[in-house]
């Protein structure tokens, strides 16, 4: 099999702004899942032909991690460049995916059920056919309170507002995601956050901080914890941890 994997003339220069038309995005497409493709048939590539799900879970993770570095650093070529590892971890998975014996998809299935779930969940965009549909002049809180709802609608199996959110995910990330999903249930007044302060002042009645000034404050827990000789990511994680088990109790008794 020979892939063409060169860009097409003209398509490494644009103007400032310009992006290429619907078809050649899903010619480039074409052009990387021809080439995973290529690597993982036989006589590919061995190392690429040799990983699984499982084996590729760290990649996932890393890429991602230095997409959001180039985002924060405002690296525009590095930004380019982690988006098309992202990319190649998604074509990754779903190459090896179409090759299970009894549940296989591919990357057409992946596509697909993403376009459904776009069309799903922006009702305010799209007729249920994906047709447009006139601007129906919602602001952005509107938009994100029936965003939250459809989505508790299609995960009918989850029995907690609290489900969902990764344990993989690091401890400060979780907290943040169970703390906020917590309070949009209403059950921080049921299952209070620990006190934020020695005077045991409620975390919500802390004065506000900006950016900096709570960069500096976890900054300095994480100095404090490492020169007293504890983990601060594992006893963020317990701690998360018996106040999620206080927060579905109060739910489930509610």
């Amino acid at each position: 099999m020979t892939v063409d994997a060169a860009p097409p003339e003209g398509d490494a220069v644009r103007s400032v702004g310009s992006a290429r038309s619907s078809a050649a995005q899903v010619e480039a497409l074409e052009r990387v899942v021809a080439l995973m493709d290529r690597l993982r048939s036989p006589g590919g590539c061995p190392w690429v032909g040799a990983q699984t799900h499982a084996t590729l879970q760290q990649f996932v993770v890393d890429e991602a991690h230095e997409l959001v570095e180039a985002v924060e650093t405002g690296d525009r070529a590095g930004l380019r460049e982690e988006l098309g590892d992202v990319l190649q971890q998604v074509l990754f998975h779903a190459r090896v995916a179409a090759e299970h014996p009894d549940d296989p998809f591919d990357l057409a299935d992946v596509a697909d059920g993403l376009a459904a779930k776009l069309v799903r969940r922006h009702p305010h965009v799209f007729a249920p056919d994906g047709s447009d549909l006139p601007d129906a002049g919602l602001d952005v809180a509107a938009v994100h309170d029936a965003y939250e709802r459809l989505k508790r609608e299609e995960k009918v199996t989850r029995a907690s507002a609290l489900d969902g959110v990764p344990p993989s995910l690091g401890a400060l990330s979780r907290a943040e995601k169970l703390v906020a999903r917590a309070d949009r249930a209403g059950l921080l007044a049921a299952a209070p956050l620990p006190p934020a302060a020695p005077d045991g002042a409620a975390a919500r009645d802390v004065p506000p901080l900006d950016d900096r000034g709570l960069g500096e404050r976890l900054l300095a827990l994480v100095a404090a914890a490492h020169r007293d000789g504890l983990d601060a990511e594992g006893a963020l994680r317990r701690a998360t941890a018996a106040w999620e088990s206080s927060a579905r109790s109060a739910e489930a008794s509610a």
